[in-house]
């Protein structure tokens, strides 16, 4: 006899438990955007309604002069409905290079690295370590 087939999840439910569980990459994947190519990882400085704006430092080096130079890179990436309010400006996130998605937007969202509040607390923190040694 014929076996029953087991019913797949809608493509809500799962976003929605990928969501609770932070899992970036998978709801990239249910997106139906394919992520690939190159990875960059930098600091939000923008967030717009479906688009942020990462910045990076590179270092370059002059040939003329033998010496490296600094330079940022900005990036335009998409920011899916799903976790735009778990990102905010001033975070450390990755994006990962997608098909042209828009004149401007060619990466999307892959992951979430650090809190914009965790690099401050922690320069507060070692602000009031000093001042008790002091005192």
């Amino acid at each position: 006899m014929a076996e029953k087939k087991e019913k797949k999840q809608p493509v809500a439910a799962v976003r929605e438990e990928n969501r609770k569980e932070n899992n970036f990459r998978e709801i990239v994947r249910t997106l139906g955007i394919s992520a690939r190519g190159r990875v960059f990882q930098g600091n939000v400085i923008r967030k717009f309604h479906k688009r942020i704006t990462i910045e990076f430092e590179r270092t370059v080096k002059l040939q003329k002069f033998e010496r490296f130079m600094k330079k940022r890179t900005r990036i335009h990436a998409r920011l899916p409905d799903e976790f735009a309010d778990q990102i905010n400006m001033g975070d450390l996130i990755r994006v990962q290079e997608c098909r042209p998605l828009s004149k401007l937007i060619h990466f999307i969202v892959v992951e979430k690295v650090r809190d914009a509040d965790s690099e401050n607390n922690n320069s507060k923190d070692k602000e009031k370590e000093i001042l008790e040694e002091l005192k």
